[in-house]
């Protein structure tokens, strides 16, 4: 494998070349100058023959005004070896280490330790380095920053990535050995109050539309939106950023009446990985339109700002529940499989929300002394005050379940908030950070919760045996049937046949390979039962297992080939590459180096 040796916290100038073999054979070489004309093998490396100048890097820094940054870990603090070692300061981030805000304002850290190959934790007694973390990042303002970025990554051969927040269930958002693009500080929301006009079309979107730099996050939106009394189809977490956001698809509790969060698109600006600044819409450059919503961020460029769609902030009715049983009792999950039956019931009903299964959890009403099984959740209903207009499409369900298993105990607790963005300043995704963590998810159809309720049971149990599994409400009517501009989205096909987004996580010890490697494994195992009951889905690309088999067709179905065909177009270089991303099969990782294969 290429096998490099260790990063570098200052770069070297120049080295001796290397030649990395495997099993007695050359696999890749650091840099190309020896081979004129031809691509490189390996993308360049800290103390490589294609590594840039300390002068080159200098250079660089001077175009884009004293921004490039050669951060050290959040974490050096607390280890006296580093520079940034600093007795005061380490409580502070080992305190705060379980924050968002600590992960989302530092330029190299990403939410979950494992990404950054937890190779620089708070903690003094482990190793640290900036072994897993890129070497110097671009902190971007504007477009022409991230231009600067683009072309220096394409020109000097160093592997490029992007990052805001670090919120990244599947890694892309950090990487060894690289040039990070932080588009955090890319900020700002402007107003379009009666209508927009697509740059170079002959046509007046109407209604009521923001343009917001990509930095800009999901709170911020929120709350910028709500002092116009409006609000965007968006996520749930804080932290999320509308670039990452996007790209992916963007699911929401508001979805299943508007759509996606890429269907709301009227206007992108971006950076292509030939280094142009472009405005995407339904007029030009309608294939990076097209491709930007839906086909998954760090791949065709960088989104510098986008222009989507508002909505009159609704009044929500909010309702809290529980439904739960020991979990010796045979019948859980046969209620649990009844329930989550009703959802395309309750979703045409204009319910939404966010139900999670726990299985065999230490059940709170004992102290812990036994375990329980069952539900909890919120939901809400849109513009409407009256209680019994949520409670009387969940009353009959918890009725039918007590009569038919008996043994659970049930909870109910509703509120009413005049606006979404109440609503959401009291239910926010907390996103708990700072450990490592795995993914894997699925989308379900109607089919794949009523049609067979044996095998629904049997792989709901299967897919949360790791003690709890989400079952988002989050599709509906409003996906299946949106109207993008352009006529359609790179979004996952999937999606306008799901009511469910279904996730699984494992979390595990650091610094245990051994570990690693069976979450991975517990994960596959657990999404494989999902997979089996509904075979003809797929799975959401932004809240996923970066170890996804066949990954390509689970997260984009029949949209895979076109978008590998612009991707091939637009990125004939490979400039941008992540996993598991759109047209990365030409390079694969070994030790912490990019290669072709």
């Amino acid at each position: 494998m290429c096998r490099l040796g260790g990063r570098f916290l200052v770069p070297l100038q120049r080295s001796s070349k290397r030649l990395v073999v495997k099993n007695g054979k050359p696999l890749c070489t650091p840099s190309s100058p020896s081979f004129p004309g031809l691509s490189p093998t390996c993308k360049s490396v800290p103390g490589g023959d294609g590594w840039p100048s300390l002068e080159t890097w200098a250079a660089l820094n001077q175009s884009v005004g004293g921004r490039l940054l050669q951060p050290t870990p959040p974490g050096a603090v607390c280890h006296p070896g580093q520079t940034s070692y600093s007795p005061t300061q380490c409580p502070l981030v080992q305190s705060s280490w379980f924050t968002e805000s600590l992960h989302s304002d530092d330029p190299v850290s990403a939410q979950w330790n494992n990404w950054n190959n937890d190779t620089c934790l708070p903690d003094p007694r482990a190793p640290c380095s900036a072994a897993g973390y890129p070497v110097y990042v671009i902190n971007a303002t504007m477009a022409e920053h991230v231009k600067a970025g683009v072309d220096f990554a394409r020109a000097q051969n160093i592997r490029l990535i992007v990052k805001n927040s670090g919120h990244d269930f599947i890694g892309r958002s950090s990487a060894p050995n690289s040039l990070s693009i932080w588009v955090h500080h890319m900020k700002g929301i402007k107003e379009h109050k009666k209508g927009f006009q697509p740059q170079n079309c002959n046509v007046t979107i109407e209604g009521h539309a923001i343009t917001a730099a990509a930095g800009t996050q999901m709170q911020e939106t929120y709350r910028a939106t709500a002092l116009l009394n409006r609000t965007v189809i968006g996520g749930n977490g804080r932290t999320v950023a509308l670039g990452g956001f996007i790209t992916g698809g963007g699911h929401s509790i508001l979805a299943p009446h508007y759509g996606m969060a890429a269907d709301q698109v009227l206007e992108m600006e971006l950076v292509t990985p030939t280094g142009e600044i472009l405005t995407a819409n339904e007029c030009q450059n309608m294939d990076l339109f097209w491709a930007f919503r839906g086909g998954g961020g760090s791949t065709f460029g960088v989104l510098t700002s986008i222009t989507l769609k508002t909505i009159p902030s609704p009044s929500v009715m909010s309702l809290t529940f529980q439904f739960a049983t020991s979990s010796s009792n045979p019948h859980a999950f046969d209620a649990i499989a009844y329930f989550t039956s009703q959802f395309p019931s309750l979703a045409d009903a204009g319910v939404t929300g966010y139900p999670i299964i726990f299985n065999g959890v230490a059940n709170a009403s004992d102290g812990g002394q036994t375990l329980a099984s069952g539900v909890i959740g919120k939901v809400i209903m849109l513009d409407t005050q009256n209680v019994t207009d949520i409670l009387a499409e969940f009353e009959p369900l918890f009725a039918h379940i007590n009569a038919t298993w008996p043994g659970f105990v049930f909870f109910t607790s509703t509120t009413f908030y005049p606006s979404f963005g109440a609503w959401y300043e009291e239910n926010y995704d907390p996103s708990p950070v700072g450990y490592g963590s795995v993914m894997g998810s699925r989308l379900l159809d109607t089919p794949a919760l009523v049609a067979n309720a044996t095998a629904t049971k049997l792989a709901l149990e299967r897919f949360s045996a790791g003690g709890q599994a989400t079952v988002y409400i989050v599709s509906g009517k409003g996906v299946w049937n949106a109207q993008p501009r352009g006529g359609s989205t790179a979004v996952n096909p999937a999606w306008r046949r799901a009511v469910v987004h279904a996730t699984a996580s494992v979390s595990f010890a650091p610094l245990n390979q051994t570990a690693r490697v069976l979450a991975i494994a517990q994960t596959n195992s657990q999404t494989a039962a999902l997979r089996e009951l509904t075979p003809r889905m797929g799975a959401y690309v932004n809240e996923a297992s970066r170890y996804e088999p066949d990954w390509q067709h689970a997260f984009w179905g029949e949209n895979y080939s076109r978008l590998l065909k612009i991707k091939r177009t637009v990125d004939p270089d490979d400039v941008f590459w992540c996993m598991p991303c759109v047209g990365n099969e030409r390079w694969q990782e070994a030790d912490d180096v990019l290669c072709r294969v």
